[in-house]
């Protein structure tokens, strides 16, 4: 990719300030978040953010999602919960990121009354989402975060042949139960044993990516041949979210997936132009087929074993040159890649020819 130049005209964004700010760890996690949003959305990358101010991108966007969190219980959280959390614990918070905005103040209240930590709110938060999306709520408990947590505890309780497992879990519910129903339908447990067997979840189907040709290359498509300047200029830089090459873009264009072979993964700036196969090699044998010129925009170095795209009469075209050109170069040509081959379509459109 080209160097990253940090943005420097817009007015909003005074971020030599919110730099100082991170680095002095000024304010609170809140103004952090918030911060960091605000340079990511300038056009730092989490990375960036790093180096300058010493804070880790998982850092950054526990402290940006639980900021978002936060924001939800100012109009409806009561001011002692607000309090609670406005200095620390944004980690707490993070963990309600799952919940929608009344859920997450049902959370926050409960974790603020109860002091919990970490894992305590990361299992109340699934505990509430689960046992507020049931139909009809379980006999005994109540539509409280308290009691959606006694309800997770009683429902793995009873699947516990090991005494001291089931007993703790009966009183990790006591611990949080809202309503008398509740603590009653647990207290029952301590006298009735039976084991209530439920079906073990399928295993997630978990595939690790082993090399880099697996992982292909998301790039810009610029159009096909002939195509004019603007629409090249039009093109916009990509930049790759790791580890798995996610990129975002908001605007309008075509995008198409290279597979990662090193050629492309060396490219710094590709971008993808559709062509027929003979405007390129008009020697090639009919018929003629469409290919997928990868054009790398940050090499424009002349070099005799080379094709480059340059601009002739008004459109952008791909030639050899056999000296260094006047011209301007726009990029060089990294790979032309041909369509998957079929011998004959038709042939294998006939189940019984293929069994055969």
């Amino acid at each position: 990719m080209t160097a990253f130049t940090p943005p420097s005209s817009d007015p909003d964004v005074d971020v030599d300030q919110l730099l100082q700010m991170l680095r002095r760890k000024e304010q609170t996690w809140v103004d952090w978040g918030l911060a960091c949003q605000q340079l990511q959305k300038a056009g730092y990358n989490p990375q960036q953010i790093f180096e300058a101010t010493g804070f880790e991108p998982i850092q950054q966007n526990q402290i940006i999602v639980a900021g978002q969190v936060y924001k939800n219980l100012v109009d409806k959280a009561p001011e002692s919960v607000l309090s609670y959390f406005g200095d620390r614990r944004s980690d707490i918070l993070y963990e309600f990121r799952i919940l929608n905005q009344a859920e997450r103040v049902d959370a926050a209240t409960t974790a603020a009354d109860k002091q919990l930590d970490a894992d305590d709110a990361r299992a109340i938060a699934r505990a509430i989402k689960e046992f507020y999306q049931l139909k009809t709520i379980p006999e005994g408990f109540s539509k409280t975060p308290g009691d959606a947590m006694a309800h997770r505890c009683w429902h793995y309780a009873r699947q516990k042949s090991d005494l001291q497992e089931r007993s703790r879990l009966i009183g990790q519910g006591l611990k949080f139960a809202a309503s008398d129903t509740a603590r009653d339908q647990l207290q029952q447990l301590l006298s009735d044993f039976t084991i209530v067997k439920t079906k073990a979840a399928p295993r997630l189907p978990f595939f690790r990516l082993e090399s880099e040709e697996e992982l292909p290359r998301l790039m810009p498509v610029a159009g096909h041949l002939p195509l004019t300047m603007e629409d090249f200029k039009a093109v916009p830089v990509v930049e790759e979210q790791e580890p798995f090459g996610i990129v975002q873009y908001s605007g309008a264009c075509a995008w198409v997936p290279v597979p990662g072979w090193q050629v492309i993964l060396r490219a710094e700036d590709p971008v993808a132009i559709l062509a027929q196969a003979q405007d390129l090699a008009p020697d090639l044998p009919k018929p003629t087929e469409e290919v997928l010129v990868i054009v790398d925009r940050d090499q424009r170095r002349w070099h005799e074993d080379c094709y480059f795209l340059v601009e002739s009469a008004g459109s952008m075209q791909i030639h050899w040159f056999e000296e260094a050109p006047e011209q301007k170069l726009f990029g060089q040509v990294v790979l032309v890649m041909r369509p998957k081959r079929v011998l004959d379509e038709d042939y294998t459109k006939d189940p019984w020819q293929i069994d055969e």
